[in-house]
């Protein structure tokens, strides 16, 4: 078992919990009453709903990868990259149109899952002259 994959897959269970219950009353709610129309509304909920689906897919991706060493670099590899694109956004976003890092900080979350999750994938990658062709 990695140790590090599972600690970046409990740290991703986290975040998706706080993504959910914290998040619903501090962001999702307050979008949809401040929707001018039905259909943005119904946009606002799929892309709130659809970035916890992604949240708890690739929490259990990471946790998959933690105790099943043979899909542990591509399973970690895809959710590294996405919680690598997840940081920069929070990052690019906060520090261009509202001038702090810390107004979003949600980049730091991504980064260390990002950090554990490729820490433990380097661990369980198998040397190259190893890899049959």
């Amino acid at each position: 078992m990695s140790r590090w994959l599972l600690a970046a897959g409990i740290l991703s269970l986290a975040t998706t919990g706080t993504h959910l219950f914290a998040g619903g009353p501090e962001v999702h709610v307050p979008l949809l009453a401040s929707s001018p129309s039905p259909l943005l509304q119904i946009y606002v909920s799929l892309l709130w709903h659809a970035t916890s689906a992604v949240l708890l897919i690739n929490s259990l991706a990471l946790l998959f990868a933690a105790v099943d060493r043979r899909y542990r670099v591509p399973l970690a590899g895809a959710v590294i990259l996405q919680y690598l694109a997840y940081a920069a956004l929070f990052f690019g976003y906060g520090l261009a149109y509202l001038g702090s890092l810390w107004s979003t900080p949600q980049w730091v979350a991504f980064i260390l899952m990002a950090g554990f999750a490729a820490i433990g994938a380097r661990a369980g990658a198998k040397p190259l002259s190893n890899v049959s062709a």
